[in-house]
């Protein structure tokens, strides 16, 4: 059978399964809760996790703003305003209307560049045949091109961070509502909501040169468009995640290498945990999503136990990697679709003792890609991978990559199971429930 002739079969059958009361599900937007008004009350700025609704459900769940009074209700047009109303009133809970698109960097990365910086004068003093690859940058001064890069970076970092505080939502108004070029900063909190935006990612302005990076050296960049770090209880959903104008694609190369501009569009990390991901689009990026930063003992000392996160009736659109990437958590992934290109590397990273469960997914993989390379072995941890369809068909993931990889095998039984779940679908019917149903505008 062919690839459309495939994508059509199963939409129809995914119909035929799922049934008008699942369809109508994906449509509204708020899952299997969506018929209980202490959960889901008409003004969706209101509206709170359901119960068993993933990670982010356990224990006290996850509110957000929703007791917000009526001084902590802000409607906020511009970035300006955005921070100011995050500011506003510490912790008290407060809801952040988002209406039109705020944009971070409106006015340019000339705004940050310190005075002296010159790009040419960076290309010129760093290039590999005059710097060589032995030695990095740390110690050039302040006066160096390296210092004046750095003095810039630190100017682009104040302005286009938010803190989100605890006990927050953050929503965008209507069908076009969004963040431009931001990082949204979840750190160090507590009970957080982030709903129905556009997040286009931060684009770095400034991004560093290491020639001891790899063998021929690598530009690195910041700025996550979102981040959760050491936060808990924090629910994401109908977002969606998106490199917008500034593509990898159309960026230079320098040096031989991709002057790269992005760095992830979700990061969970330093002890996060109690985390729902649901009805999300994230595409057009190369590193998605990292769960756990390092294996470092330092931070695993912190990240054992922890970690904890939820994805579901997410699209995973055109990426490369990190679908996610785990390290540690207890992570559970089940009815998102994975629509690759040729560009792809693989999904589910499996990182040091990490304990994923891949369940009732469906991926669509172009000609030429198979399904062994959905999993990638960082480390040798055990995962569960049940009930999930590749280009239609049932698929054993690991067996599939130990197949094509005996060298580097996968073992099976992540050694817990999931049960924060709301309503479990059939692979055969998520790729039409989630493309009526994932990303910002979707939601009633």
């Amino acid at each position: 059978m062919q690839r459309t002739e495939w994508h059509a079969h199963a939409i129809a059958r995914a119909v035929s399964v799922a049934g008008c009361a699942a369809l109508v599900l994906a449509l509204t937007g708020t899952g299997a809760q969506a018929h209980s008004p202490s959960h889901h009350p008409r003004d969706p700025a209101r509206q709170t996790l359901g119960a068993g609704d993933g990670w982010a459900s356990h224990g006290t769940g996850t509110t957000g703003g929703a007791a917000a009074d009526a001084e902590h209700v802000y409607t906020v047009t511009d970035w300006a305003g955005f921070k100011a109303a995050l500011a506003d009133g510490g912790d008290a809970p407060k809801i952040i209307k988002v209406k039109g698109t705020l944009d971070a960097v409106s006015e340019g990365c000339e705004a940050f560049a310190a005075p002296g910086y010159d790009f040419d004068a960076y290309l010129d003093t760093y290039a590999p045949e005059t710097w060589g690859l032995e030695r990095d940058l740390s110690a050039e001064p302040d006066d160096s091109p390296e210092g004046l890069r750095r003095a810039s970076a630190a100017a682009q970092d104040t302005a286009v961070k938010a803190n989100i505080p605890s006990n927050t939502t953050v929503i965008g108004v209507g069908r076009n509502a969004g963040i431009k070029g931001a990082g949204l900063q979840i750190k160090g909190v507590h009970n957080v909501i982030v709903r129905n935006l556009t997040l286009e990612s931060p684009v770095d302005c400034f991004p560093q040169w290491d020639p001891t990076d790899g063998s021929r050296g690598n530009w690195n960049s910041e700025y996550d468009t979102a981040v959760v770090h050491g936060s808990t209880h924090v629910w994401l959903d109908h977002n969606t995640f998106t490199d917008g104008e500034h593509p990898d694609s159309a960026a230079p190369t320098h040096f031989g290498m991709l002057y790269q501009q992005h760095d992830g569009e979700l990061d969970i990390v330093k002890g996060a945990d109690h985390v729902t991901a649901s009805w999300n689009v994230f595409t057009e990026h190369d590193k998605t999503i990292l769960i756990g930063n390092s294996d470092g003992e330092s931070t695993a000392a912190g990240d054992r136990g922890k970690l904890k996160a939820t994805f579901h009736h997410n699209l995973f659109s055109h990426l490369v990697e990190r679908a996610p990437r785990v390290r540690f958590g207890q992570v559970d992934v089940y009815n998102n679709h994975f629509v690759a290109d040729t560009g792809y590397s693989y999904s589910f990273g499996i990182g040091k003792e990490s304990q994923l469960v891949a369940e009732h997914n469906a991926f669509t993989l172009p000609e030429g890609i198979g399904p062994s390379k959905i999993l990638k072995r960082w480390n040798d941890s055990p995962l569960t991978a049940a009930h999930n369809l590749v280009n239609g068909e049932r698929v054993d993931l690991i067996a599939a990559h130990n197949a094509e990889l005996p060298g580097t095998p996968l073992r099976s039984g992540a050694g817990w199971t999931p049960t924060l779940r709301t309503a479990v679908h059939p692979a055969r019917a998520v790729p039409v429930l989630v493309k009526y149903g994932a990303g910002a505008g979707r939601i009633r």
